[in-house]
Order: structure tokens, then sequence, then C-alpha cells
């Protein structure tokens, strides 16, 4: 299990992987572009990546298999939520706070690749309620 100095750690390098990526690549290509290139980075770095990974959600007896997709699950504990928009909503972040929940995970990157400034366009999310539980 990683304790949280290495999850801090894999943020770190995740979050600088996406800088050297938008740096190299610019603002502006498809999600999926984006998502592909920061996976073989990341791979490549030593790092498993799965892409796109379903989740499902369960309220009371209902259960909806494919209630969201995980755009990059890191080493099985760090979520990354990519967008190439413009610029970031509120909703963006409100997103990845109910995967990191209803995944069980305290910490996620949501990076969004169109915008200018990369610095701009990233967020650490850090699930408080994980804390207690």
């Amino acid at each position: 299990m990683l304790r949280d100095e290495d999850l801090e750690e894999l943020a770190t390098k995740v979050i600088h992987c996406g800088f050297e990526i938008h740096q190299h690549l610019g603002p502006g290509l498809l999600e999926t572009a984006y998502e592909a290139v920061l996976a073989a980075e990341l791979e490549a770095n030593g790092h498993q990546v799965k892409r796109q990974v379903p989740v499902p959600l369960r309220y009371i007896s209902i259960v909806v298999d494919n209630a969201f997709k995980i755009d990059l699950l890191i080493d099985d504990r760090l979520i990354v939520e990519l967008k190439s928009v413009e610029k970031l909503a509120p909703v963006h972040g409100k997103q990845v706070l109910t995967y990191l929940r209803l995944a069980g995970l305290p910490l996620g990157l949501l990076m969004n690749f169109g915008q200018a400034m990369y610095k701009d366009g990233l967020r650490r999310i850090a699930n408080d309620y994980y804390a207690g539980h």
C-alpha cells in the first residue's frame, strides 16, 4: 500500500509529465489524444495505467454498472480526469470529487489541456471523506 508521501510523489510526477506534454503539444487537441500520450509516458516511467476504467454506482439496492469512467487510474491509487476545454467549470472539480468518493480513493488530479497556461488548468482534488474511513 502506498503511504501518503508516496501518493503525493506520484501526483507530482503525473503533474510534471502533464506539463511536459502541454509544453510540447500545446493546447486544444482532443482529450483522447492527451489521454493516450499521458498514459504512454507514465507507463514508460514504470507506472501501471488503466484507461477508461468503469466504476459502478451503488445506491441502496440499485447498482449501475457504468455510472462513470475514470479517464486514467494510475497505480490503482490516483484518479486523473482530463479535459480539453477553454476554461474549467466548477462542476469539473465536483465531478472528480464524486469519482474519488465513489471509488474510495483519497486523491485526484483534474488536468485541462485546453488552456494556454498548463498551471491554470490544473487542480488537485482531495477526498476529505476518505480520511475518516
